[in-house]
Order: structure tokens, then sequence, then C-alpha cells
């Protein structure tokens, strides 16, 4: 009998704890409502641009036709994903895709903690300021213009970068004709573009470490590289673990702009990956089936590599995305 009235009892108490849930996020949200008007608008865009496209994963499953519609138009069950696996070029593009971006991880992502930490130790507001503007500068440039500068500045015939090395007497470098020189050239000028915009976080990371632990390790005798290896890089490791896993989120994803800019048909064998080569075959080809498995496979890999990355930092007991 006291089961019974227990067992009676508990809907109506997880019922009151509802309720008072709700009732408190009303109170919060008519208390901070300004606040989370601004998160409208990252919703409406998540939503129209994020969620609603992936309506658009049927087309992997169906012989689409344009003037049919997605869900008018036949379905072919994996036939798109079995073509995927078959074309010749898919192991290379794949391989060319991981290659860049292991290369960029493993260059491109130290460098904006490396300009971030030397920035922070500048003492000179001044010329803090300028750098940062002057490095921020690539970021706002399209990838079009910062190829067109690419290429003007290691230009056989006028660069200033082999007419620098004819000056030398040593021999002038074909960067942009030869595969080696191109992944070099493409690596570095993904850390040129985007290493400034970068250390915008980690310097805001810097702004939070008590600024008494700096003073606390003066007092000690800590000099400057002492500070930065025992304070200032524990303080924003945090930070590095969590871009660190987006990052890795992202292996098999590369942006379109960066390598069309700097691709050409001389170095198509380590220049194609797998954003031009859908381009090339979706937009260009009409394959728009075969284009959105290959999307789809990307996003799956992305996920579990980011669900990974979160797991090992866990396990290492860092502070993960969730």
């Amino acid at each position: 009998m006291q089961a019974d009235v227990q067992a009676a009892a508990k809907p109506r108490a997880v019922s009151a704890s509802q309720q008072r849930a709700a009732k408190g996020f009303r109170k919060e949200l008519k208390k901070n409502f300004d606040l989370y008007l601004y998160l409208v608008p990252g919703f409406v865009y998540f939503f129209v641009f994020c969620y609603i496209p992936m309506f658009g994963l049927l087309i992997a499953f169906k012989d689409y036709n344009i003037f049919k519609g997605v869900f008018a138009s036949d379905w072919v069950g994996l036939q798109h994903f079995r073509d995927m696996l078959s074309l010749p070029d898919f192991y290379e593009i794949v391989r060319n895709t991981l290659m860049l971006n292991l290369l960029g991880l493993i260059v491109g992502f130290p460098a904006p903690i490396i300009l971030a930490i030397m920035l922070n130790e500048v003492g000179s507001k001044l010329f803090k300021r300028v750098s940062q503007s002057l490095l921020y500068l690539p970021h706002f440039l399209s990838w079009i213009i910062l190829g067109g500068i690419i290429y003007n500045i290691l230009s056989p015939k006028y660069g200033i970068v082999n007419e620098l090395l004819r000056s030398l007497g040593l021999g002038e470098i074909h960067f942009m004709a030869s595969p080696f020189w191109w992944v070099v050239v493409y690596t570095l000028s993904g850390v040129w573009a985007s290493a400034g915009w970068g250390t915008i976080i980690y310097l805001a990371a810097m702004s939070n470490i008590d600024p008494h632990l700096y003073e606390a390790a003066v007092i000690d005798g800590a000099g400057r590289w002492r500070k930065i290896i025992h304070i200032t890089i524990p303080g924003i490791m945090s930070t590095v673990v969590i871009l660190l896993i987006l990052n890795v989120g992202h292996m098999v994803s590369i942006g379109f702009e960066h390598p069309f800019a700097l691709m050409n048909p001389v170095v198509s064998d380590v220049a194609e990956v797998i954003s031009t080569y859908t381009y090339s075959i979706g937009l260009k080809g009409g394959e728009f089936g075969l284009t959105t498995a290959i999307g789809m496979v990307q996003s799956l890999v992305n996920l579990v590599l980011i669900l990974g990355a979160n797991y090992a930092a866990r396990k290492m007991g860092r502070e993960g995305l969730w």
C-alpha cells in the first residue's frame, strides 16, 4: 500500500519539478530578454542555411532530375556511393585532401598560438596595435586576390623571390609548377592568411589569466620564458584543446577557394582535392547525386573524427566540447 502511494506521488513530484524549471526559465527569459534576442539571427541562420538544406541529402539516394525535383526523382539506393568508390581518381583526391589538411594542422595550428604569445609579450601598445592590424589584413582579402599576389611574388620571370635568388647566384625555382614547392606554398600561404586572425581567440584567452600569477612569478625570480611556459600556456590550454578538436573534425573537409585559387593543371596530381573535384563533376558535369554522396561521406567521417578527438581529450583530463 505504501509503495502504491509512493508510486502515485512520484509523477506529481516530477511534474512539480518540471513546473519549477519552466517557471525559472520564463523568469530568466523575461529578465534577459534583450540578450536572448541576439541569439535569434544565429538560430535563423543555422536553421535556414544548415538544417533546411539537409533535406537535399536525399539526392545521394536518387537519380536526381532537375525538372522532376528531389522528391519526384527515382530512387537508386546506394548506387552513387558505389560509383564514388569506383572513381579512378577518388583515392588520390582523398590522399591530397588529407595531406594538405594534415600539413595545415601541423604547421598552421601552432602559428597563431606562437604569434599570440609574442604579441602578448610586446610592451609597446602602439606597436602591438599596428602589428595586429597588419596581421589581420590577409583574412579580409579574397583568396582570388591572395592567389594573384602569390603568383606574382613567385613568378619565375618577374617575381621578387626569384629575382633575389638570381642576385645570389642561384637558379630560379618554378614554385607553382613543381608539386613539392606547390605544397609548400599552399601550406605557408594558409598560415599567412589565417594566423593573424586566429590570434584573436588566444589573446582573449590570455586576457583572462590572473595577472597576480605573473606578479608572484616575478617575485619568485621567474624570467619571461618561464612565465610563458608555466603560466601563459597552461592558462590557454583549454582553448587550445577545443580548437584542436574542431580542426581535427575538419580533417577530410577542405575549403574550395584556397586550392582553387592556387591550383593549375601542372600540379593537379597534388592540388586536386575533394572540394575542387566535386565542383568539377557536380556543377560542371551535372553529377549532383554523386557529389551529394561524397559530401555526405565527408560529413560522417568528420563527425566520427570530432567525436573521437573529444573523447581522447576527455580521457587525457582536458575539457572537451561537451
